[in-house]
């Protein structure tokens, strides 16, 4: 079973999946961008200021996605994989940073990227301004967080926007509430039939 964390910044991704990791030892934990050798090259090139063409950045991640897809994910099938973030987010950010490209487009370049494969569950985060702002205060932030609060909701929406129209199973998670309460529905999740 392939599983998705979808999410922007500071919502709790990474926290819960680091708790997966004790109740499923034997699970492939995985994340993008990054989760190869050439994919943290491809992500320090994203984080660092280049390039400036919107486009260009939208390739990088898909072939971050395609190398993640074919030395990680697809090896690993036959297990249970659970990358911290996926194809929503990079559908998102590019429909968020970029008008002129459609949903169609996208969705065509990421299943090339990920040969035809979509995930089985989705796990969406959602956060709300006022606690998005507190968490961001307290960290650095990377260039794509420094476009701005508007900008990282108006992806968040996206998110819920892409994973509705492809009719992904999922679960919308409040990233506000209780750690354990949303470990448990995401593990009530995982284990419901499709």
């Amino acid at each position: 079973m392939y599983i998705i964390f979808e999410g922007i910044d500071t919502c709790g991704k990474s926290t819960q999946i680091e708790l997966l990791k004790k109740s499923y030892k034997d699970a492939v934990f995985t994340y993008e961008p990054g989760g190869t050798a050439l994919g943290k090259q491809i992500r320090e090139i994203l984080l660092t200021g280049q390039p400036d063409s919107s486009r260009a950045e939208i390739l990088l991640f898909l072939a971050d996605r395609a190398e993640h897809f074919e030395s990680i994910v697809k090896p690993n099938l036959c297990n249970i994989v659970i990358s911290d973030r996926g194809f929503v987010s990079g559908m998102a950010y590019a429909m968020a940073g970029n008008d002129d490209i459609s949903f169609d487009e996208l969705l065509e370049l990421n299943l090339f990227s990920l040969q035809g494969v979509l995930p089985d569950k989705i796990i969406l985060f959602v956060i709300d301004k006022e606690s998005l702002m507190q968490r961001l205060g307290q960290k650095g932030m990377d260039k794509i967080e420094l476009r701005g609060i508007e900008y990282l909701l108006n992806v968040q929406q996206f998110m819920t926007e892409i994973i509705e129209k492809l009719r992904i199973p999922f679960i919308k998670i409040n990233a506000t509430d209780d750690i354990e309460i949303i470990n448990r529905q995401i593990i009530n999740f995982i284990w419901e039939q499709k």
